[in-house]
């Protein structure tokens, strides 16, 4: 061991305890820790420790991730196990690394200088938060990446949400379009059912009910890309004069009435102060007895947005914000709607993104030609991360269906669920 990482190891051993199960190799060659350990960091630039010194958190860390600055070799997996270890000096971080430490090794290797800027890749959204202005810059940051580079993550369906798995068999392809199917038999579609689809993404649920169901169906998305990618999926599948496609925000929607409503990952970026005006606008657009199917990611009771600090916030969901479940469904009754069911796919999404994390790594040199290496490592850890946030329960995922109530309190709803796994 020389000089960088003699300096570096009471900075990991505060971090990671006094055996950490991690190699370090620092920018000047020299190492520390077990070469045969399941994880090596790699300190490829001082600028690393510079974040640090500024960020001592999970964005620190992040920011020099993406940068290239920090990097690993080794199971992802592995490394995000970590994460656990280090110890939070602040109960407003997830995670916190000892700012003394780091201060302790940036002042003996002459690293005391201003904090450098954040790469680029980071969010910077402007004007109130969840206008219709700041919600499509959101998306736009999150969506509009490339085509192509989501497709190789995703598969074909160009589904970017949870898939169903029946068992252990199917592929994430036939788990994709099982959720689809899975979605349409809660609604009740039929042929000539009209169908709303909020936030439909590349289009997968449309084309899925105009195909299986025969609906006719509208797919709002504020991202063009995704509207022009959709709109094309439709004219090619033979489906357009049954499926419109929209570059439109749902508040913005003024010609229901509708059969049925699907939001299908859209919810996270609605916001709190959002939830009345967004099931009072769902509400109004459905007909008596019509069926809303609301499926998104929630997260145990606390805060709904998340923290500024987060990785999550500044590079994959600027203004996101998760809610509680029995926030969601008192949400929806309080603007009118009779919820019927609520259904758990937690275990359902961490296999998902393991797929897609799978898929990531697989054809890696191509996903940093389609969007660069610092935007494919920011996919890489977020979605790594959440695999690993749905597995521990951190964070989990429910499809709520709710009926707008007929005359008389009619509902319209089978007896029991035996309908919807037919």
């Amino acid at each position: 061991m020389s000089d960088v990482a003699a300096v570096l190891e009471p900075l990991v051993r505060s971090a990671l305890g006094p055996n950490p199960p991690v190699a370090v190799r620092c920018w000047d060659g020299s190492a520390l820790g077990p070469s045969d350990g399941p994880v090596t960091v790699v300190v490829n630039s001082p600028n690393a420790l510079r974040r640090l010194l500024y960020q001592p958190n999970e964005l620190g860390l992040g920011r020099a991730y993406v940068a290239g600055e920090l990097d690993f070799q080794g199971d992802v997996y592995a490394v995000l196990g970590l994460r656990d270890r280090i110890a939070a000096p602040d109960e407003h971080a997830e995670i916190g690394i000892d700012r003394r430490a780091v201060l302790r090794a940036a002042r003996e290797l002459g690293l005391l200088r201003k904090p450098l800027p954040p790469p680029p890749e980071e969010a910077r959204l402007s004007g109130r938060r969840h206008s219709k202005a700041r919600d499509a810059a959101a998306i736009a940051h999150h969506y509009d990446v490339s085509n192509e580079f989501y497709r190789l993550i995703l598969g074909e369906t160009m589904t970017y949400s949870c898939a169903y798995f029946a068992d252990d068999t199917v592929t994430l392809d036939e788990a994709q379009e099982a959720k689809y199917d899975h979605i349409c038999r809660k609604l009740g579609l039929r042929e000539g059912m009209r169908l709303l689809d909020v936030g439909c993404g590349w289009g997968g649920m449309v084309l899925h009910a105009a195909r299986h169901y025969g609906v006719e169906a509208v797919g709002v998305t504020v991202s063009r890309h995704q509207q022009e990618y959709a709109a094309k999926l439709m004219a090619d599948a033979g489906v357009a004069d049954r499926v419109e496609i929209r570059l439109q925000d749902y508040r913005d929607i003024t010609d229901g009435p509708f059969d049925a409503i699907s939001s299908i990952g859209m919810f996270e970026h609605v916001g709190l102060a959002r939830l009345k005006e967004y099931f009072t606008t769902l509400f109004g657009l459905l007909r008596p007895t019509g069926r809303l199917l609301n499926h998104a990611i929630s997260r145990p009771p606390g805060n709904a947005a998340f923290d500024k600090r987060s990785f999550i916030e500044r590079y994959v969901f600027p203004d996101g914000e998760l809610h509680e479940v029995g926030t969601v469904v008192s949400a929806m009754q309080g603007q009118g709607f009779e919820v019927r069911d609520v259904e758990s796919l937690r275990e359902h999404y961490a296999r998902t993104l393991r797929h897609w994390v799978a898929n990531l790594e697989a054809d890696w040199d191509t996903a940093v030609r389609l969007v660069g290496a610092p935007r494919a490592r920011v996919w890489r850890l977020y979605m790594a991360g959440s695999a690993v946030n749905f597995d521990a329960g951190r964070t989990s995922i429910h499809q709520v269906l709710a009926v707008k109530p007929g005359p008389g309190g009619d509902s319209g709803m089978p007896p029991t669920r035996a309908a919807w796994y037919a």
